[in-house]
């Protein structure tokens, strides 16, 4: 608890510093606008949350607190003091249920109170761009709140709702990715036009293979490793469809037509979508509860250990194993989607229609407003109209809190007979049916100025 307190401080410093709708800026940082400064603190309090639930579920962390004399129950007890804390809910993966909740509550709320905002002059934007410090309060408010639920049936109706969010926040980490690669396909091509342009085609050329070269180093290792010669059918039958689906998707991204009326579509949209799809496909499998298929990543590097230490209670198959490799990848797709959410500025229409954004501004403003006193102040560049859906905005927020929690759950089921965490079958089949869906959403993106032919795309 002493380190959720020490980022509740953090948290307070940084509203300090954002503490109202025109941000004050230290002299060091380039002037931005108010719009962007908003997203990066609402992200600040999603990975501050995060953070803290990363404590939370570490290994060990119950132990440590039931050697605090009375203050586990079951633990070690000073004579007369009786033990009430029931620490088996605020660590493990109990905890992160109950912090993803109070996070998820707390950008739902917003979401629903900031509908049809429409300017900076609607009276529900200050409450968007400013009263950090009372936010943050809130947010904590809910999260102790959080920790008073009963047990019951909360994590196994909470893990659905789990799963279904990260269903959904899945494709969207997927329309950031095809947005960010349009965006870098651009720019570089646009570099390669003004000078260098072997320079620059080679960088552009090396990504891209270095993409599929991953991508179908993936589809060889999930062969090896995933299937069996007379076992394994649907692990067969995933890595199939998806290598299929991506060659259909690299070959109609280079098709003239598609070429005509896009021509900044190109392989290395393509080779990043495919990289991604094969991330979806083992993090599906590695949700496969039998073994058989799944083979710990413990096994694969070590595949003749003589004598394997007994298993301890934090390494037993049914423990919630966050920290192993798919876990770890997860964040950092997350860590990066979160932050390309904040600052991002594309000029893709239809990932702006998807996403309810507009072309607009990025993370830096071509403009300084000063105060009297030299310090800068963050632009309002919403007066006239929003640059995002501030609701939509939480929404996603809302989603990426459920997505937090299935990753570092490692998307385990709640047994309700116990406390442990089982692998399912549904886990696989959301995560695989999200990376059919982020297909066919990519493969619109190429084809959609073909087949309306009446709408502008550019």
């Amino acid at each position: 608890m002493g380190a959720c307190l020490a980022l509740g401080s953090i948290g307070s410093c940084a509203s300090c510093l954002c503490g109202s709708a025109s941000c004050l800026l230290s002299s060091c940082c380039p002037s931005t606008y108010n719009s962007t400064m908003s997203r990066l603190a609402f992200s600040f309090l999603l990975m501050l949350g995060t953070l803290v639930s990363v404590i939370m579920i570490l290994p060990g962390m119950e132990e440590h607190l039931k050697k605090i004399p009375g203050f586990c129950r079951g633990g070690s007890s000073i004579p007369g003091i009786e033990n009430k804390v029931d620490c088996d809910i605020i660590v493990g993966y109990k905890s992160v249920y109950r912090m993803c909740f109070a996070m998820a509550c707390f950008f739902f709320l917003f979401s629903i109170i900031m509908i049809r905002v429409r300017s900076s002059k609607d009276p529900r934007a200050a409450l968007q761009n400013g009263f950090w410090f009372f936010k943050f309060l809130a947010l904590v408010g809910i999260t102790v709140g959080a920790f008073f639920i009963p047990d019951g049936e909360f994590t196994t109706v909470w893990y659905y709702f789990g799963a279904t969010g990260s269903f959904i926040f899945i494709i969207i980490q997927l329309i950031l990715l095809i947005d960010f690669a349009h965006s870098w396909n651009q720019s570089w091509l646009e570099k390669a036009e003004e000078g260098n342009q072997k320079g620059w085609f080679a960088a552009l050329l090396s990504f891209t293979i270095v993409h599929y070269a991953l991508a179908f180093t993936a589809v060889v290792l999930f062969y090896v490793f995933y299937t069996q010669p007379d076992n394994c059918t649907e692990h067969k039958v995933f890595i199939s469809l998806n290598l299929i689906f991506c060659i259909i998707v690299s070959i109609v991204a280079i098709l003239p037509k598609v070429q005509e009326s896009q021509p900044s579509s190109g392989l290395l949209q393509a080779s990043i979508i495919s990289l991604y799809t094969m991330y979806v496909t083992w993090s599906a499998m590695t949700n496969n509860p039998d073994k058989q298929c799944n083979p710990s990543l413990l096994s694969l590097v070590q595949p003749s250990s003589p004598t394997p230490p007994p298993a301890s209670p934090t390494t037993a198959p049914s423990s919630v194993q966050w920290w192993d490799a798919q876990g770890i990848v997860g964040l950092i797709i997350f860590l990066f989607c979160t932050l390309y959410a904040s600052i991002r500025s594309s000029n893709n229409s239809q990932v702006n229609k998807l996403m309810q954004t507009e072309e607009g501004q990025g993370l830096t403003a071509n403009e300084e407003v000063a105060s009297e006193d030299g310090v800068r102040r963050a632009i309002d560049n919403e007066e006239e109209g929003v640059t995002y859906s501030y609701s939509f905005f939480h929404f996603s927020l809302f989603l990426a809190s459920l997505y937090i929690m299935m990753t570092l759950t490692n998307w385990y089921k709640p047994n309700t007979d116990s406390s442990a965490m089982q692998s399912s079958m549904p886990a696989v089949w959301v995560k695989i049916s999200s990376s059919w869906l982020g297909l066919a959403l990519y493969l619109w993106t190429l084809v959609a100025p073909l087949v309306l032919t009446d709408r502008d795309f550019n």
